[in-house]
């Protein structure tokens, strides 16, 4: 593993007991330049992982916490006239910060949710009718709660598919918790650790995952597991393009964590269930099945090369 990254998961285990995989799920997805979404339980450790990594990686860091009455410009800033100077000034919301955490984002409307596509999807906002860049890196880290729970709003598909992936926190298990409850608060653990990637090592370590190398039957292997996922009957719509390229992207990311210069197929298996998971909707009489089930079906069914 990259000796400095190497440091900062050993340091996020820290804080955030019993969850490795989840961890290295999120430093890939930052590695690859994509967003992560969190969907689970309050109280589990969603927002104590993006403070730990804005902590570790010295980056801004913005929390917007979703609610049912925020506006897109209280996201994207908003220009203010000043009488004095008969002008008008912009002055930049959160969203103009490295690491944003959208706390509970499926708590606000869809219109606000829809502030963060073009922030997500090209790195810049159009606030009236000016472009502005955004900071880099920028990287978004979602949290949302079980859409079973009372004043949650879904996400749409396109919004879905900004992320290039969801995971899980899940409850510890039982030497983490023991280990949890036991031990000091987690705030004052995080206080105690020191950043360990500079902003300007990160961006150089992003620019390196490209050049992984992926063979040309994997990228087969990619495309029939797309291919599987539209012709199955068991999806109400298909895996696109750019799931395919996510796909890619993130097992290159993997591959890189690990030390390697190339990818494996069993990094595109690893992978699949996080990036392909939020942008399927089960079809049919599969819609009474668990998603988690087909999803395995769907890999068992697509020989590996």
């Amino acid at each position: 593993m990259i000796q400095p990254l190497d440091t900062l998961i050993d340091q996020a285990n820290t804080v955030i007991l019993g969850k490795d995989r989840q961890i290295r799920l999120a430093v890939t997805c930052l590695l690859a330049r994509g967003h992560l979404l969190i969907e689970d339980l309050p109280g589990v450790g969603k927002t104590t992982l993006a403070h730990v990594l804005a902590h570790l990686l010295h980056l801004d860091f913005q929390r917007i916490q979703f609610t049912s009455d925020l506006l897109p410009a209280d996201i994207t800033g908003v220009s203010i006239f000043h009488r004095d100077t008969g002008s008008f000034t912009f002055h930049p919301g959160p969203v103009f910060s490295q690491l944003i955490l959208a706390d509970e984002v499926n708590r606000a409307t869809p219109k606000t949710q829809s502030a963060l596509l073009e922030a997500m999807e090209e790195g810049q906002v159009t606030v009236e009718g000016q472009t502005r860049p955004l900071p880099q890196p920028f990287f978004v880290i979602a949290t949302q709660n079980p859409d079973t729970q009372i004043g949650t709003f879904p996400l749409p598909e396109s919004q879905l598919d900004r992320f290039l992936m969801r995971i899980e926190m899940g409850y510890p298990d039982h030497a983490a918790e023991h280990a949890l409850l036991k031990g000091e608060d987690r705030r004052t653990v995080l206080g105690r650790l020191r950043p360990c990637v500079a902003v300007e090592q990160l961006l150089a370590l992003q620019a390196q995952v490209p050049r992984v190398h992926t063979a040309d039957p994997l990228v087969e292997y990619v495309q029939a597991l797309l291919e599987y996922s539209r012709r199955s009957g068991h999806f109400r719509i298909g895996l696109s393009p750019r799931a395919g390229l996510a796909l890619l992207r993130a097992a290159q990311a993997w591959a890189f964590l690990d030390g390697r210069d190339a990818v494996l197929p069993e990094d595109v298996q690893v992978l699949f269930p996080v990036v392909a998971t939020h942008r399927l909707s089960l079809a049919g009489e599969h819609a009474a099945q668990p998603k988690a089930q087909q999803i395995t079906r769907l890999l068992e069914e697509v020989a590996i090369p």
